[in-house]
């Protein structure tokens, strides 16, 4: 099995890779191959609406945007399960995620169609007050129904229930690992 990874925010010590350490911790423990990406590192810009709104994205499911989408995007369409785990920012995703799964949307939703039916686990993580977390978790639920993903949980993560969430996400790490192998579906 192969379950790639994406995360994004700017703080690699903080809630957020916690978080995603714990759940790779989870998913270690089964034979699963791990892609981690982290989205800050990577080379990304935001979609240009180029074509009167539709471009290469719309006709052949690719973008014009020459940097390190294609090669994620190619990641993804491998995986056997997915994994987004986002900071979250004003209520909503990363900008890094943002851009990410905007680009991601327009090629598969408007022609490719190759990530329709994946398993995906999101996570995401507010710091601060805590506000916001299920409003980022509902955004990017809605974006990869658009694209004919399945999210098979989605989990909030806040500085007031870190103490309990982390080793929840370890045993959800290890239990999503082994459904994605054993084939487990949910209907939507």
């Amino acid at each position: 099995m192969n379950i790639v990874v994406v995360w994004s925010s700017p703080n690699k010590d903080g809630l957020t890779a916690f978080a995603k350490e714990s759940f790779l911790r989870g998913i270690r423990k089964t034979d699963s191959k791990i892609e981690e990406i982290h989205l800050n590192e990577t080379k990304m810009e935001h979609c240009r609406a180029c074509g009167r709104g539709w471009g290469l994205c719309s006709s052949a499911g690719k973008c014009v945007i020459k940097d390190d989408f294609e090669d994620i995007y190619s990641e993804l369409t491998k995986a056997d399960g997915i994994v987004f785990i986002s900071a979250v920012y004003w209520h909503d995703m990363t900008e890094c995620m943002k851009v990410f799964i905007d680009r991601l949307r327009r090629c598969e939703t408007a022609h490719n169609r190759y990530l329709a039916g994946k398993r995906c686990f999101l996570i995401a993580c507010a710091g601060g007050t805590g506000l916001g977390a299920v409003e980022c978790l509902h955004s990017m639920e809605e974006a990869l129904k658009h694209m004919g993903m399945r999210a098979y949980d989605c989990v909030p993560v806040i500085r007031f229930n870190k103490e309990y969430m982390f080793p929840a996400l370890e045993n959800a790490g290890e239990i999503y690992s082994i459904r994605v192998k054993d084939g487990f579906d949910m209907q939507y």
